[in-house]
């Protein structure tokens, strides 16, 4: 399947008609309509029809379309996979599950996918699964979690529990613990998450910053995260949008780069029968074809347009 851009990932409650319209009109790459923190548990059931309404009726462009669902060891979470599937499988690209602790909870979520598609007539493996990582067992199996379907598109950092988990001394999501000074406090399990999900070809997505209108520390958040390889990030207001699009995006000398990059080496070793070549002044390599091609894949999947064509002396 070809890489689906996740630059932005936007959380919309479920149970909140006015919030799923508005969601619409937003330039975010990704929206989620959420089954889960989102929606109390009184109001589940009627969520689930909003979802299949928003989902069948609803005008949500070429981004990419999710649910998220129940954690497994809830009573919801099977009614959310058949009432979702069941009602609005042809307009739902993925399904989020949250919470995972286990390969266990991903290898169930498939299987019961598998079920109702086959039940339902829709193409068998379509559908794919988000893997959110929420606590320390979580993140210490997840390698066998990336591993444990073919559905899986992406691994999501979900810092809320996670932090809870590990006890870690703070209140604000996303935000460096009081009395953490010296480097990053999520550096290894962000790096844990990204090696995990590049090692079986998966998406990295950071997770939600809740000072939701300071826009200034989202962004630094955000390219934390960035730096280091993610795809995408949470938002959860509008403001944060433009913002993360941004952030995850090349800038278009670096895309224009590296499609050169790319041109370059191709020419020197299919034309020239050389395993390395120079681009102005600089030398290029497989190493160089390899880095380019992860700029260049981000920066179609943003929709970038180069603007520099190549030439043997470019």
């Amino acid at each position: 399947m070809p890489m689906r851009s996740r630059r932005t990932t936007l959380a919309v409650p479920a149970s909140n008609p006015r919030f799923i319209e508005k969601a619409q009109g937003l330039p975010a790459d990704e929206f989620f309509l959420d089954l889960e923190d989102a929606v109390a548990p009184q109001a589940k059931e009627e969520a689930r029809k909003n979802v299949v309404a928003a989902l069948n009726d609803g005008d949500w462009g070429d981004r990419v379309r999710v649910v998220r669902v129940n954690d497994v060891t809830t009573r919801f979470t099977y009614r959310d996979v058949i009432e979702v599937v069941e009602g609005a499988g042809a307009n739902v690209d993925c399904l989020m599950l949250p919470k995972v602790s286990s390969p266990d909870h991903v290898v169930w979520l498939d299987l019961l996918l598998t079920q109702i598609e086959r039940a339902a007539g829709l193409p068998v493996g379509r559908i794919g699964i988000e893997a959110q990582i929420e606590d320390a067992r979580g993140l210490t199996l997840i390698d066998r979690i990336a591993g444990a379907s073919p559905r899986l598109e992406a691994l999501v950092f979900g810092p809320g529990d996670l932090m809870a988990s590990i006890n870690m001394k703070t209140l604000v999501v996303g935000e460096q613990p009081p009395g953490y000074t010296e480097g990053d406090a999520y550096h290894y399990i962000l790096m844990r998450i990204l090696l995990a999900a590049r090692a079986h070809d998966l998406q990295a997505i950071d997770g939600p910053y809740f000072n939701v209108r300071d826009v200034d520390a989202f962004t630094r958040a955000a390219k934390r995260s960035a730096a280091l390889g993610f795809d995408g990030k949470w938002v959860l207001h509008p403001a944060q949008i433009d913002a993360g699009n941004q952030v995850y995006s090349p800038s278009q000398d670096d895309y224009d780069h590296a499609e050169l990059i790319i041109d370059a080496y191709d020419h020197a070793t299919r034309v020239q029968g050389r395993g390395a070549a120079m681009l102005g002044d600089e030398m290029i390599d497989e190493a160089s074809r390899k880095m380019a091609l992860v700029i260049a894949a981000k920066g179609r999947a943003a929709g970038l347009r180069r603007t520099k064509a190549f030439g043997p002396r470019a």
